[in-house]
């Protein structure tokens, strides 16, 4: 038996690169879990470069998303969530604000990427972008083509995601990052028979002894019904310093009086768009626990 990490899933089978060096392909013992891309796991490891996950070590956080139906795991034990947009193809800035609430129910230190910062467009991006500065959330601007590796500094020490829109250049990012990965990420796709990795497959990339970087699949929603409602507000850094000052205890922040929240909005302290967010949010996971009673 020995522990590994798991760097690529594609259904019941996983990439996990052992702690010895070796990377094996392995099946998970049982179905009643499922693995995500950062898990620790042991592995009863064969001769022949596949073994059989018998253990998954317990998770410090995990990153995914859900609707009212299903999950979908991104990674697990991740310290920063690396959200990425570019001036082409357009973005959607409602899915930049879900990611900040997912990295902050997670604990998880948030990253706003600005890439294609070649385009000339890329300033009209700066704008739209300020809110999240404004936030206390590090923006940063950069280029997969030309100076990636200014990422560098803000990826050391930490377990990362990379998550954005298809186009936006997560991929291009990782294999500016580690020259070589494509070559990487074609020999994973084959044994795991996922066919084309960036459009398919989450792939974790070690960067150091501590570090590691994934790369999930360009994604168009966000969902976060599986959030707790009385923990969704507090995602929300805004506001956390205003709960528990609402003239009533079970406030919404919605039409109640001495609502403290929309007191803010109205002396423009607060983005009435984020608390149109929070009412969104609020629906989704009290649909899903209608939903699943």
């Amino acid at each position: 038996m020995i522990e590994g990490l798991v760097t690529s899933t594609h259904r019941r089978h996983y990439a996990v690169l052992l702690d010895d060096g070796r990377q094996v392909l392995c099946v998970l013992r049982g179905r009643t879990r499922t693995l995500a891309c950062g898990d620790r796991v042991v592995v009863d490891a064969g001769t022949q470069g596949d073994g059989v996950v018998t253990d998954v070590l317990v998770r410090t956080s995990l990153c995914y998303r859900s609707d009212t139906h299903r999950e979908k795991l991104i990674a697990a034990n991740v310290t920063q969530i690396v959200g990425i947009v570019a001036p082409d193809p357009p973005y959607d800035d409602e899915l930049v604000n879900r990611w900040t609430i997912a990295a902050e129910s997670s604990e998880c230190r948030f990253l706003l990427v600005a890439n294609k910062s070649d385009l000339p467009e890329s300033h009209a991006l700066l704008p739209r972008l300020a809110p999240f500065a404004a936030l206390g959330y590090p923006v940063i601007r950069t280029s997969a083509l030309s100076h990636a590796r200014e990422l560098v500094p803000w990826l050391a020490g930490q377990r990362s995601v990379l998550i954005g829109q298809s186009g936006m250049g997560k991929s291009t990012l990782i294999n500016a990052l580690l020259p070589g990965a494509a070559a990487r990420i074609g020999d994973v796709s084959v044994s795991l028979q996922t066919g084309r990795h960036t459009t398919t497959q989450t792939t974790l990339y070690p960067l150091d002894a501590t570090s590691w970087i994934v790369d999930s699949p360009g994604m168009q929603e966000f969902g976060l019904a599986h959030l707790e409602p009385e923990y969704i507000a507090h995602a929300f850094v805004e506001l956390r310093p205003l709960l528990g000052h609402c003239r009533f205890r079970n406030c919404r922040h919605d039409l109640e009086p001495g609502c403290a929240i929309q007191q803010a909005v109205a002396a423009g302290d607060v983005l009435p768009w984020r608390v149109d967010l929070l009412h969104r949010l609020l629906a989704d996971s009290e649909r899903r626990e209608r939903t699943w009673e």
